[in-house]
C-alpha cells in the first residue's frame, strides 16, 4: 500500500497501460484518501467548445475567447457533470480545495462568472471525472499503470495538451515516450 495519499498530484498513465479511457493520460488527482479517489484528465479535449456548454446552460459568453475555450474529457465517470479547475481559489458554492493555489468547482456559478468575463485567472473545464473505489488506485500503483509525481499548474494551465503526458514525465526526468510496454518486478 501507498504510505501517502496522491492528493495534488499528477498520475501519468505508463505506456503498458492500455484502457481506452487513460491510454497517454495525465490525471490531475484532486482527492485521495483511505475511501478513494478521484482525478480528472487534463490532456484530453472533447471536440466541444465552452460556448456550447454555456448556450445548454442558457448562459451567454461575453466574447468569442470564452465561447472558444476548449472543453476536456475528464473521466469516464459522470460525463455530463462539469468539473473548473482553476486558480486563484476563491469561494464557489461547490468547491473542492485542492492545494494552496488550485481548487475544483462544480457549481454553475463559477460558469456564470467565466461566461461574464470575472472568472477565475486560469481555468480547465471537464465534463467527467476519473474515480477510484477505496484501495483501487493503490493496487493500480503496485501493478505499475501509473507513474506519479507532483502536480505543476503550468501543465494544467499553459502546456499544449498534446504534450502534456511527456512534459509530465520529464518533470521526473522520465522520457515515458522510451519506456518498455512491458512491465515487471524485481
Amino acid at each position: 500500500m501507498l504510505s501517502t495519499y496522491l492528493t495534488n498530484q499528477f498520475l501519468i498513465a505508463m505506456p503498458g497501460l492500455q484502457d481506452p479511457n487513460f491510454f497517454q493520460t495525465v490525471t490531475y488527482i484532486c482527492e485521495h484518501n483511505e475511501h478513494g479517489a478521484m482525478g480528472i484528465v487534463i490532456n484530453r479535449p472533447l471536440n466541444l467548445a465552452l460556448g456550447e456548454v454555456l448556450t445548454q446552460m442558457s448562459l451567454r459568453p461575453c466574447n468569442k475567447e470564452i465561447e472558444s475555450i476548449p472543453v476536456y474529457q475528464g473521466g469516464p465517470v459522470h460525463t455530463d457533470r462539469g468539473f473548473v479547475i482553476h486558480r486563484p481559489l476563491e469561494r464557489w458554492k461547490s468547491s473542492i480545495i485542492v492545494s494552496d493555489e488550485i481548487g475544483v468547482t462544480t457549481s454553475r456559478d463559477i460558469l456564470q462568472s467565466i461566461a461574464a468575463g470575472h472568472g477565475p485567472e486560469q481555468s480547465f473545464i471537464a465534463l467527467g471525472f476519473a474515480g477510484w473505489g477505496a484501495g483501487q488506485l493503490e493496487q493500480e500503483m503496485l501493478d505499475n499503470a501509473w507513474l506519479n509525481g507532483p502536480a505543476d499548474a503550468s501543465i494544467i494551465f499553459k502546456t499544449p495538451c498534446d504534450q502534456r503526458w511527456e512534459v509530465s514525465a520529464a518533470l521526473l526526468g522520465i522520457a515515458i515516450e522510451r519506456l518498455s510496454t512491458d512491465v515487471g518486478h524485481a
